[in-house]
């Protein structure tokens, strides 16, 4: 049981030991393994795309949903689930994610119709988003000395790289060898194995103090994201000015304006307003939308270009990606090490040059654009890509307290889907609407605005990782913390505080 009594009864200067360090690397370990098959799921499918369009006769704003129903769902319950654990147990929560996430991957593979496959991806989500915000919450709390901590969470945050660098390739042998299927089929056995592990070595922990739930909050955000992405996608097909896109916009802009004014008032809000207070807490949170804006951008564009355009089957398409999957492969733990000694500065900087650089290549496309532009272009991505979430994580939980560690870490991880929904629905609309003729030969003109707003998103990626990571933004960081921390425990749970979190 959690110890409920006053700080008093135990020393301050006292240690907590925590499990073994053993014990701590496995702990880590299972939970890196739940993020892999969820980080996988975020770009393994897009290499299926043209397969599942011919089968299921999709429409082009059909692949949008096929990804962003995946995203949005993410998007919307991770902060929910995130309390839930808290207040619940974490391992428990842990576990019915897993069963969850194996129980939609199993149906996608049975999908009759696309309808259907959109269901079953939310469904998806749905396991999906117990998983890394509790996955964060248990971490943080296994590994209590701050610079073992930090290492832990460069691991975690260089797979997520590895995961998505594996995707398309893995993604290409799968479609061609079995079909689309089986590239949900693969996530069952995965997702049986860590609810074994789980079972066996996670131990169960709950917050001292369980965060209430903000179901308003809950509410305005799943407005806010869902109709606005499906305004964006749906747009060109419905115009414009019809009364269901300006219905979805209308209520979009109102959740946006309702959401901010109603999580000042509430005692608990679903995102504290006060942590972007905090410039490396924003900075990380608005460096993760551009980065996994660009990554789907690019990862849709790159798909129907590969397949359609230029007509190469899903394991050609999946080998072209080799130099962007190696590039994160050797960079995503190299970020991790990099955060862990030296601060997330420097590979910030890094991942906006290489992406910016990616996008200005790309801008060129044609057709029958030379190998060397393609390898070079996808080497700059998976650079860039591979440097930057390790810092995202490390400069959201930085500074903060640990009991908000876990709340903030599912901020950096609902800004990653709201930025990959963002780039599929608002590059995908803006190049598939300005294609003119056959998609052979207008695809790539019309791609050059796609590759022209990454460029401008690394660019952000850069000026934020050079104005969020100095002096000044620790300092405020500081001050976040310590208002966060000075708060009295009555005002947030009417109880005291206890001790650090025990694991039972």
């Amino acid at each position: 049981m959690l110890d409920a009594q006053p700080p008093a009864v135990a020393p301050a200067s006292a240690p907590d030991p925590g499990p073994g360090r053993r014990r701590r690397l496995l702990v880590l370990a299972i939970c890196c393994l739940s993020l892999f098959i969820v980080g996988l799921d975020n770009t393994v499918v897009n290499i299926a795309l043209p397969a599942i369009q011919r089968d299921l006769r999709a429409p082009a704003s059909g692949l949008q949903w096929i990804i962003d129903a995946y995203t949005l769902v993410l998007a919307s319950l991770l902060m929910l689930f995130g309390s839930v654990a808290d207040r619940f147990g974490r391992r428990r929560v842990f576990q019915t994610g897993l069963v969850c996430f194996a129980l939609g991957s199993l149906l996608c593979s049975l999908a009759p119709s696309l309808g259907w496959l959109v269901a079953f991806r939310a469904l998806q989500a749905v396991g999906g988003s117990m998983l890394n915000p509790v996955a964060m919450s248990i971490i943080t709390n296994t590994f209590t000395d701050p610079r073992e901590r930090a290492r832990a969470i460069g691991v975690w945050g260089g797979v997520v790289g590895i995961s998505m660098a594996l995707g398309p390739l893995l993604g290409g042998f799968l479609v061609d060898g079995a079909g689309w299927p089986s590239i949900f089929l693969i996530n069952v056995p995965v997702a049986l194995l860590a609810i074994a592990l789980t079972a066996r070595y996670v131990p169960e922990s709950r917050s001292p103090r369980p965060r209430r739930l903000d179901p308003v909050g809950q509410l305005l955000m799943i407005v806010l994201l869902g109709c606005g992405t499906a305004a964006i996608i749906e747009g060109p097909g419905n115009g414009w000015t019809s009364p269901l896109i300006l219905a979805l916009g209308a209520a979009a802009l109102a959740a946006l304006v309702a959401f901010p004014l109603w999580e000042r008032r509430v005692a608990e809000p679903l995102v504290d307003p006060r942590f972007f207070a905090s410039a490396p807490f924003t900075g990380a949170t608005v460096t993760a939308v551009c980065a996994f804006a660009a990554l789907g951008g690019f990862l849709f564009l790159n798909t129907l270009y590969l397949q359609v355009v230029r007509h190469y089957d899903p394991v050609e398409a999946g080998l072209w990606t080799l130099p962007m999957a190696g590039m994160m492969l050797v960079c995503a733990p190299l970020s991790g090490r990099i955060v862990g000694s030296r601060g997330p500065r420097l590979p910030l900087v890094a991942a906006g040059l290489g992406l910016a650089a990616s996008g200005l290549l790309l801008t060129r496309l044609a057709a029958d654009s030379p190998p060397a532009l393609l390898l070079v272009a996808y080497a700059l991505f998976g650079f860039g890509f591979g440097m930057v979430n390790a810092p995202i994580t490390n400069a959201a939980v930085s500074g903060m307290p640990r009991a908000q560690a876990g709340v903030a870490a599912a901020v950096a991880s609902t800004s990653r889907q709201i930025g990959q929904s963002l780039g599929v629905a608002v590059i995908g609309t803006v190049v598939t609407s300005a294609v003119v003729g056959p998609v052979v030969s207008g695809f790539a003109p019309a791609s050059r605005t796609g590759w022209w707003i990454l460029v401008g998103l690394g660019g952000a990626i850069l000026v934020l990782g050079l104005v969020t990571t100095g002096a000044w933004a620790s300092g405020t960081a500081a001050r976040v913390a310590a208002r966060l921390g000075s708060e009295p425990p009555a005002v947030r749970s009417g109880v005291r505080e206890a001790p650090p979190e025990r694991l039972r």
